[in-house]
């Protein structure tokens, strides 16, 4: 890239962050002292505004960056992220949208602490939920390393670490400054901006094959170097029986995961009744819809306009396969419109990563402040204690939970951040969504089976993401000279999600402590006709 070029792609980089921080001090001149105000921005969003903001939510690095990635080097078997992170949206709409927003107020733990005992159940939450949300966030700066590294033609891992160091202050400043009401408008900004990236280039990939698809995905197999097995299932998870359980534990976490998803469960709390949110889901879906399928043209675009081994020699993951494309999809690395077309897509992208790191924290610090916070400072409050103001604490845990990711993200640089997403899908399935079904639908279920439910999804899944080939013994791995991975699959799902609703079950069945019927009443009748709802 030459110099006026990447000079021009800095100018377009900086009018990102320059807006994003005009929309976060224009939100910051609002009273942000209250939690509702902080953490929902005063449930005075519209279905249609909240429907762009979860889509922009949702519509993250890893899909604009790492599915295009997966599929231009495994073609078929990358689509799985595609169709998994789509059909997810069913489950939240048919069994999550409308019922967590008539039982909560701001996070996961309020639907599940509604009937049960709230200290133990809101730490439980609280834990699952940061933890969750750093892993997410992992995914995000390692999107952001490699889009900032192919931009300044830099192979060194520098320009990765400063990037993601710069994404992690930026986060701190939007969510601390801002609040919700920030936050909503730049994903609002960030969703319109990407719909309209990705269907420009989708649009340029059809017009080079004349709109013919076959002739896309003729191409698209013949430059991947795999012949017609590149349109077939098993070049990613074939082969070994490891392979093909990794598929359906990764199919399993990407449907399930998303109605665990804290930064996604805290949108349906910015409208005011439970019908708008069942409505943002609607518009939420159409959106997310449209996009998966640009993904997927964009990813066999990518293979038959560049080649997977180019796309692979760029980032071994590859992340940047859609910066790539739109070089060539300009007129050449060389041309002027190649240039062009690549700064805008880097901005576009680069507002899409800095968009979704703001939900990610919000989320993650209103658990810190919302939940593990008040759980103890009621405590300390009996004793005497004032404590700080429960927002104070938010806008710390946000400093806080950014430079845990920071640190984790500098770890992960070289992993695929389409896969990094799905590890933190299969945490969410195992250790947020059995509780909240159960805490929904399962009259008998007590506090003992509530927290169970958490910890033995959680723990589970973390321990076999450290013993997996992830962490250790394969050359892709965190730590690629060691080897202590003794659980063969790369994604905890399989085994993670089927051992949180056991737990779940287990510590109800054993417990001594009988359900609230009376609470379990109250829940249902508010879950369903949303009075009584906040």
């Amino acid at each position: 890239m030459t110099d006026d070029h990447r000079t021009l792609t800095l100018l377009l980089f900086s009018a990102v962050i320059a807006v994003t921080l005009a929309i976060t001090s224009w939100a910051g001149r609002r009273r942000q002292g209250s939690p509702v105000e902080f953490y929902a921005g005063g449930r005075l969003f519209s279905p249609m505004e909240n429907g762009f903001a979860i889509a922009g939510d949702y519509m993250s690095a890893a899909s604009f960056l790492g599915i295009s990635g997966v599929i231009a080097l495994f073609g078929y078997d990358g689509i799985l992220y595609a169709v998994g992170f789509l059909v997810a949206w069913l489950v939240v709409l048919l069994l999550v949208a409308e019922l967590v927003r008539n039982c909560g107020r701001f996070t996961l733990a309020d639907v599940v602490a509604a009937r049960m005992r709230e200290r133990p159940v809101r730490i439980a939450s609280g834990i699952s939920s940061v933890t969750v949300s750093v892993l997410y966030l992992v995914a995000q700066m390692v999107g952001a390393g490699s889009l900032v590294a192919l931009l300044l033609g830099s192979g060194s891992g520098q320009a990765r670490s400063w990037t993601v160091i710069g994404v992690g202050a930026l986060m701190i400043v939007y969510v601390s400054c801002g609040g919700m009401r920030a936050t909503t408008w730049i994903q609002i900004v960030k969703a319109v901006l990407l719909l309209g990236g990705a269907l420009s280039l989708t649009v340029l990939v059809l017009l080079r094959f004349g709109g013919d698809v076959g002739a896309l995905l003729s191409s698209a197999a013949e430059g991947s170097g795999h012949g017609r097995d590149f349109l077939a299932p098993g070049l990613r998870y074939g082969g070994e029986w490891t392979h093909r359980l990794d598929f359906i534990s990764l199919g399993l976490a990407l449907v399930l995961g998303t109605a665990g998803l804290p930064h996604i469960l805290s949108r349906f709390y910015t409208v005011p009744t439970a019908r708008a949110a069942r409505r943002s889901v609607v518009w939420s879906i159409g959106l997310i819809g449209g996009f998966y399928l640009m993904t997927v043209v964009l990813g066999f675009g990518a293979a038959a306009l560049l080649g997977s081994d180019a796309v692979r020699a760029s980032d071994p993951a590859g992340n940047t396969a859609v910066p790539l494309l739109s070089l060539e999809l300009g007129g050449g690395a060389e041309s002027a419109g190649g240039q062009a077309l690549f700064a805008i897509v880097a901005a576009i992208a680069f507002a899409t990563i800095l968009a979704v790191v703001a939900g990610i924290t919000l989320a993650s610090s209103a658990s810190v402040a919302h939940d593990l916070y008040a759980s103890f400072s009621r405590r300390a409050r009996s004793g005497g204690g004032k404590g700080w103001s429960e927002v104070g604490v938010a806008r710390v845990a946000a400093a806080v939970v950014g430079a845990a990711a920071v640190g984790l993200g500098l770890l992960a640089q070289q992993l695929n951040v389409a896969f990094l997403v799905g590890l933190a899908f299969a945490v969410a399935a195992a250790a947020n969504l059995p509780v909240l079904l159960y805490a929904l639908f399962w009259r008998r279920f007590t506090t003992r089976g509530a927290v169970w439910s958490v910890y033995g999804g959680l723990i589970p899944a973390i321990a076999l993401v450290v013993l997996s080939p992830v962490v250790s013994g394969a050359p892709g791995a965190l730590f690629p000279h060691a080897d202590f991975a003794v659980f063969p699959l790369e994604n905890p799902g399989l085994v993670a999600i089927p051992l949180g609703f056991l737990a779940g079950w287990l510590g109800t069945v054993t417990s001594r402590e009988a359900a609230d019927e009376a609470k379990h009443a109250e829940t249902e009748v508010r879950s369903l006709t949303g009075a009584g709802a906040v």
